[in-house]
């Protein structure tokens, strides 16, 4: 794994591959890595009605060639996300964390995250 998708690049990949085209770097990190923390908060979305999450959405996901599931261990993630107090978001703090936990590049387009987080991917910082 060369980087970590945030949640909302997961889904630009898979529903709006357009989007993408504004990062025109995010290819060089392929296979992208995704977290369970990411599948939640997208199973969330889905139940929240702000995403409509189709039958098979996961499964599709976890069989796409351009994504690896990263599963760190839980107890060493929360571990990390416990020191993470300038985010109280539930999902940020344990991506954050996860990044973290692995040494690898986030790729994140938030605002707090871009402030506080030292492995954003490089090209997203400049």
């Amino acid at each position: 794994m060369k980087v970590l998708l945030d949640t909302h690049f997961i889904l630009w990949a898979v529903a709006r591959p357009a989007r993408l085209k504004r990062f025109p770097w995010i290819d060089k990190y392929m296979p992208w890595g995704i977290s369970p923390v990411s599948m939640l908060e997208i199973q969330f979305l889905g139940e929240l009605g702000k995403l409509d999450l189709r039958p098979g959405f996961f499964e599709a996901l976890e069989s796409d060639p351009r994504f690896v599931v990263d599963e760190p261990p839980l107890v060493a993630l929360v571990g990390q996300a416990m020191s993470l107090g300038w985010t109280h978001d539930p999902f940020d703090r344990l991506l954050a964390a996860h990044s973290r936990l692995r040494r690898v590049p986030f790729a994140s387009t938030d605002e707090l995250v871009s402030l506080h987080h030292p492995l954003l991917v490089r090209e997203l910082r400049d």
